[in-house]
């Protein structure tokens, strides 16, 4: 077997807590009541596949949302929803990045967007820190920024190339089993971090 040099984390789930049916409730109490069909941690539709792609401008996405909704919500709301399931960062698992970086490259790879990223940037920087959020990672990768996301293979073999790392030297590290499916198809060792389980007790 081949050793491993790099791992790629995801954010939500894995370094970051998060809740989606605190967004689902959130939005439930908006007037929307199909949320789970809008989005969810393991599918989006076309909407929200846009947001977390960058096809679609924050305030295209506020009032694509509304219209199909028949709704009539301020961006301010729909902001505070979306937002409502990104929690706290793990703080002992970003002591634990610090602990093998010496022995592996760390890169970050998030389905994300552009409203969660302001979020949870102000969330990590809530705490007095020693350096940016980013300076864990040799680099990250959003999903809004890169125009791709998990689980499409392309955005996999994307990061691969970019990089320039070998698949079966690579880890891939993430919470949702499409991703980590899709993951080992692109040749990457992955691990499927389970809920209760922390990346600080991984035998990395």
């Amino acid at each position: 077997m081949q050793k491993a040099e790099a791992i790629i984390f995801d954010l939500g789930g894995v370094i970051l807590n998060i809740d989606y049916n605190l967004a689902r409730n959130a939005f439930e109490k908006l007037g929307v009541r199909n949320f789970d069909e809008l989005y969810s941690q393991t599918g989006a539709d076309m909407l929200f596949r846009e947001l977390e792609t960058g096809k679609i401008s924050n305030e295209n996405f506020y009032n694509e949302l509304n219209k199909c909704t028949g709704l009539q919500l301020s961006p301010f709301e729909i902001k505070q929803a979306w937002n409502a399931m990104l929690l706290d960062f793990r703080e002992e698992s970003l002591l634990f990045l610090d602990t093998i970086r010496s022995k592996y490259k760390l890169f970050l790879l998030s389905n994300t967007n552009h409203i969660h990223i302001a979020e949870f940037n102000k969330i990590y920087n809530h705490k007095k820190r020693e350096k940016p959020f980013i300076d864990y990672f040799e680099k990250v990768y959003y999903s809004c920024e890169i125009g791709l996301r998990k689980p499409d293979a392309e955005c996999y073999d994307w990061v691969l190339q970019k990089e320039s790392l070998a698949p079966g030297k690579t880890i891939f590290v993430d919470d949702t089993l499409p991703n980590v499916e899709a993951a080992e198809v692109a040749g990457m060792k992955t691990i499927l971090l389970e809920p209760g389980k922390l990346i600080e007790n991984l035998d990395l």
